[in-house]
């Protein structure tokens, strides 16, 4: 969430008054480039019609990968009581003792989509041996979750979030007694909905060994709403191809991994259907973060007080020394939860660095689901 943060502020000094900007999209490639497209943004002396923009050549660097090899397999569920057709990426536990084993259910942040967790989960298999599995989603309006029967999924507030994964763990663990324990893990909006789905959970009778949030402080997040539109302002509308926005994820640093950006940004956007507009980009966000702003402030308000009165063990994983709010400082001198910082990533720090990330869950997991009798694990304290 720091990185977040200081984006906002970034964003804020941006609006001072300054030179004219480039043409809006385009790249500069060297110094000779830019001092011509600054020169092409001046007022033409001709009297003919504006030169019509050429689509960038995508990059071979920026190509997509297909996220097939990181799940066993990808699948959509039909939830009739969302009325929602889950995109679902799934890698089922590989045990020996005819149990049920483990499943981390990963939630991801507002804008981005269940392959944000493709690389995160390849690790987790490895370091677990398989023992734990990954069930990652696509929530709604993101990715290729879609509506059915004709409702409307552009309700985002967190109520519905949290009744839609709620909905969706039922219709695929639908027995309780003999699903598998859970691990729920969920990235800033995505850490909020899966800490309001633990009592939910806890009192369907299912086991919830442990609740993670990624990257999102109550008070931090909060105190970054405000700028949020200075932001978004800096974001491109649209790109001419998939590797277009690649590209943009990459240099702009929203995500600092080539291969996880490579896996996760293609289902960020989608084309724009034809005929187009003279001129415009070929794709477009999926989910626009600017149409969700209505719902901002419910995700995070009261984030850490439900955190803290999650039933189970319970890790907060930061990107940086966020400043804790004070729910968050006095919990943490109190021992109710484990937290760790994640050096060297921004905001989507499980895309950035899945390995160093997967260690620490993988290793909490280990410690929560196995703790031995009669010894208090973190969250019951």
């Amino acid at each position: 969430m720091s990185d977040l943060y200081r984006s906002a502020m970034h964003a804020r000094i941006a609006k001072l008054p300054q030179l004219p900007p480039d043409v809006p999209g385009e790249e500069d490639e060297d110094e000779e480039s830019e001092a011509v497209d600054s020169i092409g943004a001046l007022p033409s002396l001709s009297s003919g019609p504006p030169t019509t923009r050429l689509p960038r050549t995508p990059n071979p660097e920026y190509e997509p990968i297909s996220g097939a090899s990181y799940f066993s397999e990808a699948v959509q569920v039909d939830v009739p009581a969302s009325k929602l057709d889950f995109r679902v990426y799934y890698t089922p536990p590989q045990t020996t003792d005819g149990s049920a084993g483990s499943v981390m259910i990963c939630h991801h942040g507002a804008g981005f989509g269940g392959l944000s967790f493709a690389l995160f989960s390849e690790n987790v298999k490895f370091l677990s041996d398989g023992e734990l599995g990954v069930l990652s989603i696509d929530a709604r309006r993101h990715g290729k979750t879609l509506p059915t029967g004709g409702s409307s999924d552009e309700d985002l507030s967190l109520s519905i979030l949290v009744q839609d994964l709620h909905n969706l763990i039922r219709v695929v663990f639908p027995d309780p007694l003999v699903a598998p324990s859970l691990l729920l893990v969920g990235h800033s909006m995505g850490g909020a909905v899966v800490v309001h789905a633990t009592p939910l959970l806890l009192k369907d009778k299912y086991r919830v060994s442990g609740v993670a949030v990624l990257d999102v402080v109550e008070g931090t997040a909060l105190d970054a709403l405000p700028h949020m539109p200075a932001v978004l302002n800096s974001r491109p509308e649209g790109f001419d191809s998939v590797s277009d926005a690649i590209e943009w994820h990459i240099t702009a640093r929203q995500i600092r991994n080539i291969t996880s950006a490579r896996v996760s940004v293609p289902s960020l956007v989608i084309p724009i259907p034809e005929p187009r507009a003279r001129g415009m980009r070929a794709f477009t966000w999926r989910t626009p973060l600017r149409t969700t702003g209505p719902y901002w402030e419910g995700w995070f308000t009261g984030l850490s007080a439900a955190f803290l009165a999650a039933r189970t063990a319970r890790l907060l994983v930061l990107a940086g020394t966020d400043r804790l709010d004070r729910e968050l400082m006095i919990g943490q001198m109190q021992g109710k939860f484990q937290m760790v910082v994640v050096p060297n990533t921004g905001h989507m720090l499980h895309e950035d660095d899945p390995l160093t990330l997967s260690r620490t869950l993988v290793e909490f997991w280990r410690r929560n689901e196995r703790v031995v009798v009669g010894i208090k694990k973190v969250g019951d304290l």
